[in-house]
């Protein structure tokens, strides 16, 4: 099962805009509690056109969700966002959306190379991409930052808000959302925040941009009433209105085959007239389009009455914190088919907490992994091969990790990995041929905090300030092997739980870079744990900066840092200049891919590539892997009872665990274009030739600090190259370690 893509029933919007929306003053909503769909939150949020074409999450977004969010408190709202968490519903084309979104990328790189720069931002902006189950995590954190509650939801976010309003002692007052929320039994939906500001004459802060103050006194907000939208339609049933905004199209449903035509947009009222021209039940009408060829083939009565099901009986988190479905005495026994299968309630509270994202758990209950199109397309061999090949075997560690601290029907269950790209050759396997996990193996990581902070100390006198909870921290102390003798704590019955946040997520990490590879049995550094810890002690210990670490390590073991020819489809890659040339320029253009471009909470306005778009794919897709395996490796120290769990910094402990971010290729971006455009000098090593391109750069991306941005990139280059070189003393085979030794030396001169 798998999430639609969301209708938002554009036929009802269309028709209620002008019939049936009102306004009123946002002061009525003063010390109001409303409930915020997260999902069309983020939908009518502002679009930065250039993420898909850089990949990591939006520059601007989260300043401008905090604006609003303040904005709103300030005119005396409170919010409680609730998300979305495990899928439901049918999904006949789960590859469609993904696929879509990169053939629209795809003409809009097409646009862009014919220099029509403008028409391509257009194009970008209506990629689709990224979509808001995307930029979930993105959200959470923003919002756990600003102090506002939120929730994840069993399955629908619609169902727990409706439950939240329709409860005997409501926990909210309204609701922002779609209009899907009728089919839930609410009867007032808020669809929009109408803010109004006044421009001031003072740049706003570190923007440049004119600041504007909130107008709360001319605010307003709009709404639609079920009751107003029956007597609109000339007073039809209640039951009458829900089926029709069902069949205009719905995560559980699709829209009616007949009325579903590219060729012809029919209105909401049309719906409405044709469902109560058929005797006002959808069985009639289904019979009465029983010769059609997709009514047959979806078995669309079917299919509606499984939607009506996951309606009425939809699952939800009670007061009393159970995972029950709505209505449950009177529940069918086969809901699982309607909504989903569940899962063990101690899970669904980690979820629900924000402690773990869905993804994972989305795997194991569905049985279905599936592996979407990437912004750039897919098409290379390489990527293709990278997640087909080397990350699933990471996934069905992750998978069997989880499903050993489970019952044994999720230790049976079967597992199916469908790939865009040949979505007819899946892969099959069975949990138990996974079986045991590596969880027994790397249970003997259970450090004390005080154990910890007096290796912290020690390592403070070198000055070496590494938090506990950082990778930093993780590998440095395990240099002292004394200590790392002293951390081989394998679990006795009735110990002390594990309790602070940074005790937690340093154990989660060493069993992390245990399963990987980097600390072996005796809890020692193995070569690659050298290898990372040699490139940390140049990048530091900034989260950002230890991200890129270990993702660096992590493409050299899968062979993919390199300056092979991989995207020989692509635009974007070096042209100028000699082959040589182009190698060098290539590989550290690709290192630089794994830092985060620094740059002001503005939307990215400068130079373009799909080549490196394309290697971006890859780090991402290296990047989610990793991130699922160290959640669970986190998870099942929940499960087994080794971590006290009366507790409220969840959150905390999701943001303090490494991988969290995602950053772009903008970075790496920029690289190419500085170094191409030194390629076309006379003297491109020249300190006045290299000064004079720098200066300059600084245009290309308005809002960047070009100059500190460049300087990261050379310190990333300076520790993946050290990385290399401890690599081969240690006796590692390195590909092309020679290459790295020339592109070294060519890169010295031009920085």
């Amino acid at each position: 099962m798998a999430n639609l893509v969301f209708f938002q029933v554009p036929t009802f919007d269309t028709w209620a805009a002008t019939r049936v929306t009102k306004s009123q003053r946002i002061s009525s909503l003063n010390d109001a509690v409303i409930g915020v769909d997260a999902t069309y939150y983020l939908e009518g949020s502002t679009k930065e056109p250039l993420v898909s074409a850089l990949g990591g999450f939006p520059l601007a977004l989260e300043s401008n969700i905090v604006r609003e969010l303040k904005d709103l408190q300030t005119a005396g709202l409170r919010l409680h966002f609730v998300f979305n968490g495990l899928d439901y519903g049918i999904e006949d084309d789960p590859f469609g959306p993904s696929l879509a979104a990169a053939n629209n990328n795809a003409v809009a790189f097409e646009t862009y190379e014919s220099n029509q720069a403008a028409h391509a931002i257009q194009v970008f902006r209506s990629s689709g991409a990224p979509t808001p189950a995307a930029l979930s995590e993105f959200l959470k954190k923003a919002l756990h930052k600003q102090g506002i509650p939120f929730t994840v939801a069993p399955y629908s976010a619609l169902a727990q808000l409706a439950y939240y309003e329709k409860h005997p002692n409501p926990y909210i007052d309204a609701i922002y959302g779609p209009p899907e929320l009728f089919l839930y039994g609410v009867n007032k939906i808020i669809t929009k925040f109408k803010l109004a500001y006044q421009a001031l004459d003072v740049p706003e802060r570190g923007h440049g941009k004119r600041a504007s103050q909130f107008l709360p006194e001319n605010s307003e907000f709009l709404y639609v009433d079920r009751r107003s939208c029956l007597e609109q339609l000339e007073r039809i049933p209640s039951a009458l209105f829900d089926d029709s905004l069902l069949l205009a199209g719905s995560k559980l449903l699709q829209p009616f085959p007949p009325m579903n035509k590219p060729s012809k947009a029919y209105p909401f009222r049309d719906i409405v007239n044709l469902l109560a021209g058929s005797g006002g039940t959808v069985a009639a009408l289904c019979n009465q389009y029983s010769d059609d060829d997709e009514v047959q083939r979806l078995h669309y009565f079917d299919r509606y009455k499984r939607a009506m099901t996951a309606i009425r009986h939809h699952v939800v988190i009670t007061s009393e914190g159970d995972i029950e479905p709505l209505n449950k005495d009177n529940a069918p026994d086969d809901l699982h088919d309607c909504v989903g299968q569940r899962l063990p309630e101690e899970l669904n509270m980690y979820l629900a907490r924000g402690l773990v994202r869905p993804r994972v758990l989305n795997w194991l209950a569905s049985g279905t992994i599936l592996i979407p199109a990437p912004y750039d397309g897919g098409d290379s061999k390489v990527y293709q091969n990278l997640v087909r090949q080397q990350l699933e075997p990471l996934r069905r560690q992750t998978l069997s990790l989880l499903a050993d601290s489970l019952n044994r029907y999720y230790q049976r269950k079967e597992i199916t990995t469908k790939y865009w790209f040949d979505p007819n050759g899946p892969s099959k396997v069975n949990i138990k041929d996974l079986l045991p996990s590596p969880k027994d193996s790397i249970a003997s990581w259970n450090v004390r905090e005080d154990a910890m902070s007096n290796r912290r100390q020690t390592l403070a006198k070198q000055s070496l300030n590494l938090p506990l909870g950082s990778i930093s921290f993780a590998v440095r102390s395990l240099q002292d092997l004394d200590f790392a003798a002293a951390t081989i704590t394998p679990p006795t019955k009735g110990q002390k739980l594990l309790q602070s946040r940074g005790e937690i997520c340093a154990n989660a990490i060493w069993r992390f870079l245990q399963l990987r590879g980097y600390v072996d049995r005796q809890h020692q550094l193995t070569v690659w744990g050298k290898v990372l810890d040699s490139i940390l002690s140049i990048t530091g210990s900034q989260t950002e900066h230890e991200k890129a670490a270990l993702l660096a390590v992590e493409l050299l073991r899968f062979g993919l840092l390199n300056a092979d020819t991989m995207f020989s489809a692509y635009s974007g890659a070096p042209t100028r200049s000699s082959d040589i040339d182009k190698r060098n320029c290539m590989l550290v253009c690709r290192v630089a891919c794994l830092g985060r471009l620094i740059h002001q909470p503005r939307g990215y306005s400068g130079p373009l590539s799909r080549h490196l778009l394309a290697y971006h794919s890859m780090i991402s897709a290296v990047q989610a892997t990793l991130r699922d395996m160290l959640e669970m490796c986190m998870v099942t120290m929940f499960l087994e009872g080794a971590v006290k769990r009366e507790r409220e910094d969840w959150m905390e402990i999701a943001l303090t665990l490494p991988l969290f971010d995602e950053d772009s290729c903008a970075l790496g971006v920029i690289m190419l274009h500085y170094l191409d455009e030194l390629f076309v000098r006379e003297d491109p090593t020249s300190e006045t030739t290299r000064d004079e391109i720098t200066t300059r750069s600084q245009g290309w991306v308005v809002y960047s600090d070009f100059k500190a941005s460049q300087q990261l990139a050379f310190r990333l280059w300076d520790a993946v190259y050290q990385g290399i070189k401890v690599a081969k003393e240690n006796g590692e085979d390195i590909k092309e370690s020679q290459m790295w030794d020339e592109v070294d030396q060519w890169l010295v001169q031009r920085r």
